[in-house]
């Protein structure tokens, strides 16, 4: 209806609607939304996409970004996050932190940067594994930390004490009943008497000395502090011998173009046998397509690559997407070798990353983080002594996280790491090499 022909009772109607629409679009941010979203994308490090681009042409990361983009920009007043830094570089995670410290709704996420915990939550929730309790914990992860190791310590000294307690009461009843018995001596054929009176005094003893212990060691029975459960922990180390060669992988001119854009632009690769390489640089830069090229899953457009003789290289992929979801987790682990179905378990299991009653479930029954972690198993059971690792932390839960991260620092073999954790970067060290616009830089 135009305003100009309406009624005057319709035409205040009309103003009147449009002041609360006008109220509603201000209040939800309506005048500012062209600058939000600038400001997220840029954030994100998204803003290069032409706006008009379908999001099915996007790569898997760019897709993940853009979704958290679009959840940031409704503002909702229950944010729920799920391993929100999985697909960001270190910009991105950083400006996330801050616009997160700055939210005003209430946030819930899940994560296992341990980084982005430290600086952007105030509790953490954690599901048991053992009786699928939720339990909280005040403070930020190094607090969680330090929380959840002075529980575990105070829960093996109690259960220590009262088992403990539980030999020391079954020992007195013991003897106890056997002192008893050697007290007593048999009294004369002609004093009855007196043999009842001894047989009495003994029972009264027993009753009194036994029953107590007794009584006290039901009590006990009956509300037992548990046993702690075994912690996970993943074997540190890797079966494998060094490569004598002096260099162990190298690349000359590799080129790869993705249509008119050249990711990869004359990169020369060198490794030696004692390098330990973080391979970092934005989202999008052909960082793990380098690694596909070394390991023989890309073929580059020019540009050769040459391992020494004996590299058997192992490579650890960004996404746990490769299984066949049909197998079990004992078949996925033994496929392409050989040996007894027995030995397979007990080295799966001496891994540390699942248990027993774990080998018989199927692949697609598995969460995201324990296909991860078959993965890991199968790296191992490649006995390589050269590692490609492209975000090897991901999807890895925090209780074999360091366990692992120390089985990686303990390879005697080069690795070429991707990974955008900076918990994992600083504990790993070693040369920093960043692929910009093509080019590979030694950013050490």
């Amino acid at each position: 209806t135009s305003l100009s022909t309406a009624s005057e009772e319709r035409t205040a109607a009309l103003l009147e609607e449009y002041g609360h629409v006008s109220t509603r679009f201000q209040d939800r941010g309506g005048y500012e939304l062209d600058y939000k979203i600038d400001t997220v994308l840029q954030g994100l490090r998204i803003s290069y996409l032409p706006r008009t681009q379908a999001v099915e042409t996007l790569s898997g990361g760019e897709k993940a970004r853009i979704g958290l983009a679009t959840l940031l920009l409704r503002s909702p007043d229950l944010l729920l996050l799920d391993e929100p830094t999985n697909h960001l570089d270190f910009a991105s995670m950083e400006w996330l932190e801050t616009y997160l410290s700055h939210y005003s709704g209430a946030i819930i996420m899940v994560s296992h940067d341990r980084q982005f915990l430290n600086r952007a939550v105030n509790q953490i929730f954690e599901i048991d594994e053992y009786n699928h309790h939720l339990k909280r914990y005040e403070g930020n992860y190094d607090a969680y930390t330090q929380t959840k190791a002075a529980e575990r310590a105070k829960w093996e000294e109690d259960y220590e004490r009262q088992q403990d307690e539980v030999k020391e009461l079954r020992k007195r009843i013991r003897e106890t009943a056997r002192q008893v018995g050697h007290t007593y001596r048999a009294p004369r054929d002609n004093d009855k008497y007196a043999r009842y009176f001894f047989a009495q005094r003994v029972d009264s003893t027993v009753s009194r000395n036994v029953r107590a212990a007794e009584e006290q060691l039901k009590r006990i029975e009956a509300n037992p502090i548990p046993r702690p459960p075994e912690l996970i922990r993943v074997s540190s180390y890797f079966r494998t011998e060094p490569i004598q060669s002096r260099v162990v992988l190298s690349a000359t001119d590799l080129t790869k173009c993705w249509g008119e854009r050249c990711i990869l632009s004359g990169v020369h690769v060198t490794v030696p046998p004692d390098a330990r390489i973080v391979l970092i640089g934005p989202n999008g830069t052909g960082k793990t397509t380098l690694l596909k090229i070394l390991m023989g899953l890309e073929t580059p457009d020019k540009g050769e690559v040459q391992a020494a003789t004996g590299a058997r290289i192992g490579y650890l992929p960004q996404e746990p997407t490769d299984l066949d979801l049909a197998k079990t987790v004992l078949e996925t682990y033994r496929y392409g070798h050989i040996g007894y179905e027995a030995d397979f378990v007990a080295k799966l299991i001496g891994y540390g990353l699942f248990r027993l009653e774990d080998m018989t479930k199927r692949v697609g029954q598995l969460s995201v983080g324990q296909r991860r972690k078959l993965e890991i198993a199968c790296l191992m059971a490649q006995g390589p002594n050269v590692l490609l690792l492209d975000e090897p932390t991901n999807y890895i839960s925090l209780d074999v996280l360091e366990a692992f991260e120390t089985a990686i620092l303990a390879f005697p073999g080069p690795i070429i790491a991707i990974s955008h954790d900076r918990w994992f970067i600083q504990r790993f060290g070693g040369k920093v090499w960043e692929l910009v616009d093509g080019k590979l830089t030694d950013g050490s």
